[in-house]
């Protein structure tokens, strides 16, 4: 067995740990339940409890195919970068799934316990993923499937280096204040303020290429 196997086998592990929790759930489960929440955290969708499974069957689709992808970007991508590191993006892709397979956890729980808080969990988990990203994107090298995929980044190397640099910062700081706003707000304003913080997080890598391209791609 070849090494680098092995993360495709952890990932079908993390993503199997839902599907244990939620046949664990089922046997006391009500004939109805949730399987849609607002933002506020609310069930605003209902089926049978077979339902249970569709979740956790989704996500671990989304993740193999996020896994695949990642996985073999260096072979897929048109720029095949010789410094792509392909260890790298599997890695990223294993991250990834970990955290699907929390989210997943998350709703089964609130499934099984209605009127749970769900957005005290949720905001703070999308916080901690986009600070990992952040912490993810310097590292991104030139392809056409993961990163910031601008008419700018992908004609020139170092407009992609420095918007990522650009990017991972933004995004930290963004997911931090994700992360801070979820446990301690409401979630009215947890929300209000996760949309303020993607709307940041696009528009600051976004203009910040652009400028240093109007500036031939020197830093601006």
């Amino acid at each position: 067995m070849e090494n680098k196997n092995v993360p495709l086998y952890t990932v079908i592990l993390i993503l199997g740990i839902p599907f244990i929790y939620a046949t664990y759930l089922y046997p006391e489960l009500p004939e109805t339940i949730p399987t849609h929440f607002n933002f506020k955290g609310e069930a605003d969708g209902w089926g049978g409890r077979d339902s249970i499974f569709l979740g956790p069957g989704i996500i671990a689709f989304a993740g193999l195919f996020t896994y695949f992808l990642l996985s073999n970007i260096k072979k897929i991508d048109p720029k095949r970068s010789r410094q792509m590191d392909s260890s790298f993006y599997q890695n990223m892709g294993v991250l990834t799934n970990l955290f699907l397979t929390c989210i997943s956890m998350v709703i089964l729980y609130v499934t099984a316990h209605p009127g749970f808080p769900i957005e005290k969990i949720l905001f703070p988990l999308l916080g901690l993923s986009f600070a990992a990203t952040g912490w993810f994107f310097p590292k991104f090298s030139q392809n056409y499937f993961a990163g910031f995929k601008l008419p700018w980044t992908l004609e020139n190397e170092s407009n992609w280096n420095e918007t990522h640099k650009v990017a991972g910062k933004v995004w930290l700081i963004c997911g931090s204040l994700q992360v801070i706003a979820g446990i301690l707000l409401s979630a009215i304003p947890s929300f209000i303020i996760f949309f303020a913080n993607v709307i940041v997080m696009v528009l600051v890598p976004t203009i910040f290429s652009y400028r240093m391209f109007k500036n031939g791609n020197k830093l601006p």
